[in-house]
């Protein structure tokens, strides 16, 4: 969490403490302060934003059941465990929060947030959380779900989050994509360094932005109907056709790169198309480059294509910037 502007510094009990006042409550700031505890830091209660991140905190401080006020608590980088946030659901003071960041603690479960019924923010990421389980009893106001590089193995118990815009699942074990028919809002989906074999939308089509990186996907299908596409992120699969994309006339950034793609095709009729991403894959040549893009000749502005077969030609940088008069940067080269 990051504060605007410079809030006051003054001592309170020998620690030093960043508190700015804000129209109706008060934002404390102690990231990187080391703390092993609170007992020397005054908790106001008007407090609206408390910030913990990177401290030393093992437990949870029994004067948080008092702050009414607050509407985001992170805690991020700190030493819970699954027993140090077991006070949370009797403290139904804090059920106004809406941000609530739990991120690189030690978690192994999601904790009960049940009380938190205008909950918006909710991310555990960088936890040891094996399961989803408890996940039902999340407010279905959630806007955004942050459970990245943890141990997950299933997607379950999303059913209710009807307002959900955000989901991250990156970095953990999932084989499938299930459960998501429900999230009718999503805009954004992260499931990069996961396990999935197969697309599998679930008839999801406001999507925005997609990342299935370093998964075991051979195929693109099954974008097809996510025509609000904008962002579509493949790279370390093991593809090897270009297929699937040519009904996404809002996609803006295409990455395929590192996969066994050997002609560039299916991309003529994209006419926003501005980065194209097709490095380490295995396309033998550039002839006819400028046809296969077809109506985003004028468009793009950035390609990749080094570590292909048709990179070993001195001057295809040249010779592409050549075909595309809006191109800014071929690999790492910029003009």
């Amino acid at each position: 969490m990051e504060e605007d502007g410079a809030g006051a510094v003054r001592m309170t009990g020998g620690k030093e403490q960043a508190q700015e006042e804000e129209e109706g409550g008060v934002v404390l700031d102690l990231t990187g302060s080391q703390l092993h505890d609170l007992q020397q830091v005054e908790l106001p209660l008007t407090l609206r934003e408390l910030d913990l991140t990177a401290n030393r905190l093992a437990t949870l401080d029994c004067r948080f059941a008092s702050l009414s006020s607050l509407y985001k608590l992170s805690l991020r980088q700190n030493l819970l465990s699954d027993e140090s946030l077991s006070p949370l659901p009797s403290w139904t003071s804090l059920s106004g929060l809406q941000e609530l960041v739990l991120r690189d603690n030690k978690l192994t479960k999601l904790p009960n947030v049940e009380i938190f019924t205008n909950l918006r923010v909710f991310d555990v990421s960088f936890n040891e959380v094996t399961s989803l389980k408890g996940l039902s009893n999340a407010s279905s106001n959630l806007r955004e779900l942050y459970v990245s590089k943890n141990e997950v193995v299933k997607m379950e118990e999303l059913e209710h989050l009807h307002s959900l815009e955000l989901l991250e699942l990156g970095s953990n074990k999932l084989r499938v994509m299930e459960n998501l028919h429900t999230m009718v809002k999503l805009k954004e989906l992260w499931l990069g360094r996961n396990r999935i074999r197969t697309v599998n939308l679930c008839g999801l089509n406001s999507l925005v932005k997609i990342s299935l990186q370093s998964n075991r996907l051979t195929s693109i299908l099954g974008f097809q109907d996510c025509v609000c596409l904008e962002e579509l992120y493949l790279s370390h699969n093991g593809i090897t056709k270009m297929e699937g994309v040519s009904t996404l006339l809002n996609l803006r950034i295409l990455d395929l790169s590192s996969n066994k793609i050997a002609c560039i095709e299916d991309i003529k009729r994209l006419p926003r198309l501005e980065d194209l991403w097709l490095n380490d894959n295995q396309i033998a040549s550039l002839e006819g480059i400028g046809n296969a893009v077809g109506e985003s000749q004028s468009t793009l502005t950035t390609i990749y294509i080094e570590r292909n077969p048709c990179a070993t030609d001195a001057d295809y940088a040249t010779k592409l910037k050549a075909l595309f008069p809006n191109l800014q940067q071929v690999d790492s080269v910029l003009f």
